[in-house]
């Protein structure tokens, strides 16, 4: 059966951006009738790495995606391994660290849009939990656009433990709270950081609250209490960019 144990990865920029990574592909399907200029940019890719690629009816597409949103190629590769926690934070040994912990975030529209962000902010990588949290699968891939191929990501037992871990390791945390005591870009991000991202609806749980060290609050004007985890994650991250880049030393 088509898939089997591999991962599955659907959509034009996770595909291209998996290709490019050197991601081990099996098999690269195209829909007929695709694009052309984008087909011809795949097949010298794919052409490249040695990869088999057919094409299909896009109906035969539409059967296999996990995503419902294919657009005209799916991949099969090896199952994405996670990253270790202690690589996250060798990545950081270059500069002070930007890590975003995920307590619970479930959906993976927001695991996706979020490692697009860490990416775009040039963090060092996602920590999340073994349960309740969303999979990097079809799903999550279509949503970070390809950045999970550049974005490193870890799961761990303890989301608690593994905070503590980074504390000792010299990084402040920050956990994002609509009830949080400092707006979010008065507090000095520049500093080795793990930005905290409650999950959807239930917000930072009691013990990764109480392993924080400030809790942020982004100030809402309009008639919604809060932002949801991903767009939550977009505005710290890149203020924490903004605060670096000013304080960057002007050759």
């Amino acid at each position: 059966m088509d898939g089997g144990d591999r991962e599955q990865i659907e959509g034009r920029n996770p595909v291209l951006e998996a290709l490019r990574a050197g991601r081990a592909i099996d098999r690269l399907l195209v829909a007929e009738g695709t694009r052309p200029a984008f087909v011809e940019q795949l097949l010298a890719l794919a052409r490249g790495r040695g990869v088999r690629v057919e094409f299909v009816e896009r109906a035969h597409l539409d059967d296999l995606a996990r995503s419902r949103a294919h657009q005209g190629v799916l991949a099969f590769s090896a199952v994405r391994e996670y990253a270790d926690l202690e690589d996250i934070l060798a990545r950081g040994a270059h500069g002070p660290a930007l890590i975003v912990a995920l307590d619970g975030v479930e959906d993976p529209q927001n695991l996706g849009a979020i490692i697009r962000s860490c990416d775009a902010a040039g963090a060092d990588g996602v920590v999340l939990t073994e349960r309740r949290s969303a999979p990097l699968g079809p799903g999550a891939t279509k949503a970070s656009a390809g950045a999970v191929e550049h974005v490193p990501v870890a799961r761990v037992v303890n989301l608690a433990r593994a905070l503590e871990t980074m504390k000792r390791a010299g990084l402040w945390i920050f956990g994002t709270d609509s009830r949080g005591d400092r707006v979010y870009h008065e507090v000095d991000l520049t500093g080795p950081t793990v930005v905290v991202i409650g999950g959807e609806g239930r917000g930072l749980s009691r013990l990764v609250r109480e392993r924080c060290d400030f809790l942020l609050r982004i100030p809402m004007f309009g008639r919604v209490n809060s932002l949801n985890a991903s767009a939550a994650a977009a505005v710290v991250l890149f203020e924490a960019r903004r605060q670096r880049t000013a304080a960057r030393p002007t050759p």
